[in-house]
Order: structure tokens, then sequence, then C-alpha cells
């Protein structure tokens, strides 16, 4: 058994004396792991760290296996991460986040996703766009997307300001009015791909939202809380939004 294809990689685990086992997100090949031989070593270490992109070629004599992973560097970005706490923490969300998918589970989506989180690093005003965005696209990939198209109450696609927190879906501003204490802020960089630059007032909505969706529908029914990377990442926003 043998494939190529590109990769962001989302964490190591050490095996043996030399090795290390490679957990990357794969464009076509989903969540995947692998053994690089020699991994430990001095040459190899700067070139297997989170947040790298690189093209794999995994190995198995057959496709249960665990297999082989060879590695060849695409984009290695750890200086910058290690310059940058909130990058850092955004690309530790992103792995934490990925591994809800199911290993070998393509999801091109998510991919694309989180190759552009990884790739903007040095933008961290974009970050926090990016993030709530990729938070709200792992609820959809496992099922549980945010219905923002429509007015859950009268079906209006006009003025949709609130979500509710027990449906998932997107209420205007007149049907939720005398909810509003109960509902959630719906951003509008959720519903409009084509926003840019929301305010720290949003950004914080949007997290808001989608992190309690997360907890409810994925990490809640696990027994998990939400990932410490989150709580981490969130730290370093607010002393940049102030």
């Amino acid at each position: 058994m043998e494939w190529r294809d590109d990769g962001l990689i989302l964490g190591t685990r050490k095996h043996g004396e030399t090795s290390v086992i490679v957990e990357a997100m794969t464009r076509a090949h989903g969540r995947h792991f692998g053994l690089v031989r020699g991994g430990r070593s001095k040459r190899m270490q700067p070139m297997l760290q989170p947040g790298n992109h690189a093209e794999f070629v995994w190995r198995a004599r057959i496709e249960e296996h665990l297999g082989t992973f060879s590695v060849e560097p695409m984009k290695l970005r750890t200086a910058r991460l290690m310059a940058s706490a909130e990058a850092l923490h955004a690309v530790c969300l992103v792995a934490a986040l990925l591994r809800l998918a199911a290993e070998r589970d393509p999801h091109p989506k998510l991919y694309e996703a989180a190759v552009q989180i990884a790739g903007s690093i040095e933008r961290p005003e974009i970050l926090p766009l990016l993030l709530v965005r990729f938070e709200a696209e792992i609820l959809s990939q496992m099922g549980f997307g945010l219905d923002l198209e429509s007015c859950a109450a009268t079906g209006t696609c006009e003025d949709l300001i609130y979500v509710s927190p027990k449906s998932g879906r997107a209420v205007s501003k007149a049907a939720g009015e005398p909810y509003k204490a109960r509902l959630l802020p719906l951003p509008a960089f959720l519903r409009d791909q084509a926003a840019k630059d929301p305010g720290p007032a949003e950004i914080r909505d949007g997290f808001r939202l989608t992190g309690f969706f997360l907890l409810r529908r994925l990490f809640g029914p696990r027994g998990e809380a939400l990932p410490e990377a989150r709580s981490a990442y969130l730290a370093e926003l607010e002393k940049r939004l102030g």
C-alpha cells in the first residue's frame, strides 16, 4: 500500500529510541498517522513540528497497519510560531479540533481551512475571523452545523442577529426581541463570507457562539471540556483586543 499527499503536521509522539509517530491532516486521506524512522534526530526534528506543511508518502503492507511516513517539508513555521504565543495557540487549537474527525476520514474543507490558518500566523488581525469560521465548519462537518440561513420562527432571511441555543438556528431581530436574554448573538461575519474586518465585540460573540455548541454537541457528550489551547488563544487575543 502506498499513497502521496500534502498534509499539515498536527503533532508527534516518541516511538522507540530514535523514531516518532507523526499525526497529520492530509488533503485526500484525512487525519492520518505514520511512523517516521529517525524522526528524533537533530536533522528531522525541526521538520516534524506542528504547523509545518509537508508532502507525505505513506507505505504499509496492508491498509490497516500504522505504516511509515516519508516527509518532504514544504513550509516550515516553527520559528514564527515560537515568536508568537497567539499564533502558537491558534495552531494548537486547530489541531485539537481536527482530532474530533475520525482517523482516515477525508475532510477537504477542514484541510483547506486549517492550511489557511497556518499560513496566516503572521497576520494576527485575521486569525480570529478564520478560527471562528473554522469552529463553525468543524460543527458542520461533524453533523452539527448551525442553520443561519433563515429565521427559525418566521422563515425570513433578513435581520438575523440571534441564534437559538436549543436548535442552533438563526432568529431575526423582531422574532427574538422578547427572548433576547436567552438567545446567542449572531455576528454578521458568520453569514457573510465577504466580511473581513469584524470588530472586537463581533469576534467575542463569534467565539461565544461556536464555543457554546462545540461544548454542548461535541466535547460535552464525550465528557470533555473545550481544548486548553482554546482558552489559551482567547487569553492572548484579549491582550491584543484590550
